[in-house]
């Protein structure tokens, strides 16, 4: 008997200090074959190379901006080519840009529109039929709890598309649950990576844990990947078109 053809993950945003780097790691640990997607041109290719060395297998990187329609279309295709196979999909490209709306230029609201909810329609409409041509698989869609929050905290433009980011993970996992895919959500609150120190002053981290979690602590980046992992594996089999919140009680959401 020949034996089980290695499980395929592509991650997005997959190579910097955050949640999709997490992902990543926490994936290949557990045996997942991951490609790592990135727009930026150097990075995925080094976490690659860093992954093949530390387990002894290679991972494919790929440059991909994943709100250019066609450059994901032709992602997908090299990726069916070099892998054959697509299993499972986790979209966690993201912006924000903190803006008061009565401020907000159409720049900063297009630009959190195109990658947080047209890039991941463009990453389910090109990866969804390789998935089904693989016999099913698994989503996992990264929004915020933004989508749900009334906060003057996290931008009116990133709120909207992570609630719309919601929307389209019920109603994916409605259209292709037939072709056995599941598709969920992670509705994240703060987690903390050195990137955020751009959009937010120092004192909103000073105090945040104390304020608003429940567990004394601010989240970390594998916090959400081992939800992310728990999601894509056959241990959630009968789970589908849910969103998670995962704020530290910050925002329980049922």
């Amino acid at each position: 008997m020949s034996p089980e053809p290695q499980r395929v993950a592509v991650v997005t945003a997959a190579a910097g200090v955050g949640i999709g780097s997490a992902i990543v790691r926490e994936l290949a640990s557990v045996g997942w074959d991951v490609v790592i997607t990135d727009a930026h041109a150097r990075r995925p290719h080094e976490l690659a190379d860093e992954l093949e060395t530390q387990h002894g297998r290679p991972f494919l990187g790929l440059t991909l901006d994943v709100t250019d329609f066609d450059a994901v279309g032709a992602a997908a295709a090299e990726i069916g080519e070099a892998r054959g196979r697509v299993d499972a999909l986790v979209n966690n490209a993201g912006f924000n840009e903190l803006e008061p709306l009565v401020e907000m230029s159409p720049e900063t609201w297009q630009r959190c529109i195109d990658v947080d909810l047209t890039g991941t329609f463009n990453c389910l409409r090109h990866f969804l039929p390789a998935m089904i041509d693989s016999g099913g698989g698994a989503v996992v869609n990264i929004s915020s709890i933004a989508g749900w929050e009334a906060s003057d905290d996290l931008g009116a433009a990133y709120a909207a598309a992570k609630a719309g980011v919601m929307a389209l993970t019920r109603v994916a996992a409605a259209e292709v649950g037939r072709h056995g895919i599941r598709v969920n959500a992670i509705a994240p609150g703060l987690i903390y990576h050195d990137f955020l120190r751009r959009i937010y002053p120092d004192e909103f981290f000073d105090s945040y844990a104390e304020r608003r979690t429940f567990v004394g602590r601010v989240g970390q980046p594998h916090d959400v990947a081992a939800l992310a992992e728990f999601l894509l594996s056959d241990r959630a089999g009968y789970i589908t078109g849910e969103v998670y919140g995962i704020s530290g009680g910050v925002l329980p959401h049922a």
